[in-house]
C-alpha cells in the first residue's frame, strides 16, 4: 500500500512561485507513474501534470503549460510540482497521485490528502 503525503501549500501573491512536494512510502517509488491534480470549490478535480513511471514522458494541462513543472527525486521518494507565474485561478487543493508502472495520466490508484494553495490577487 503506497502512502502519499503532500506539503508546500500556502498563500502566495499573483505572479509568485510555490513548490509542492509529495513524498511516497510503502512502494518501489521508481516504478510508479506520478501525477498532480487540483480541485477548486464547486469544481471537479482536474489534471495538472504527470510523468510516466519510466520518467520518459511528462504531461501538462494546457492551463499550466509553460508555468508549472513536474519532477522527481527517486533518492528521496519525492515528486515535486514547481509552480511559477501563479494566478488566482490556480487556487485549489492540490493532490498527488500514483499508479504502479503507469504511462498515462487519467487513472490513478493512490492519492494523497491534498495541500491547499491560495493565490491572492
Amino acid at each position: 500500500q503506497v502512502q502519499l503525503v503532500e506539503s508546500g501549500g500556502g498563500l502566495v501573491h499573483t505572479g509568485g512561485s510555490q513548490r509542492l512536494s509529495c513524498t511516497a512510502s510503502g512502494g518501489a517509488f521508481s516504478r510508479y507513474g506520478m501525477g498532480w491534480f487540483r480541485q477548486s470549490p464547486g469544481k471537479e478535480r482536474e489534471f495538472v501534470a504527470a510523468f510516466t513511471w519510466t520518467g520518459s514522458r511528462t504531461y501538462y494541462a494546457d492551463s499550466v503549460k509553460g508555468r508549472f513543472a513536474i519532477s522527481r527525486d527517486t533518492a528521496k521518494n519525492t515528486v515535486y510540482l514547481q509552480m511559477n507565474s501563479l494566478k488566482p485561478e490556480d487556487t485549489a487543493v492540490y493532490y498527488c497521485a500514483a499508479r504502479y508502472q503507469y504511462s498515462g495520466y487519467t487513472d490513478y490508484e493512490y492519492w494523497g490528502q491534498g495541500t491547499q494553495v491560495t493565490v491572492s490577487s
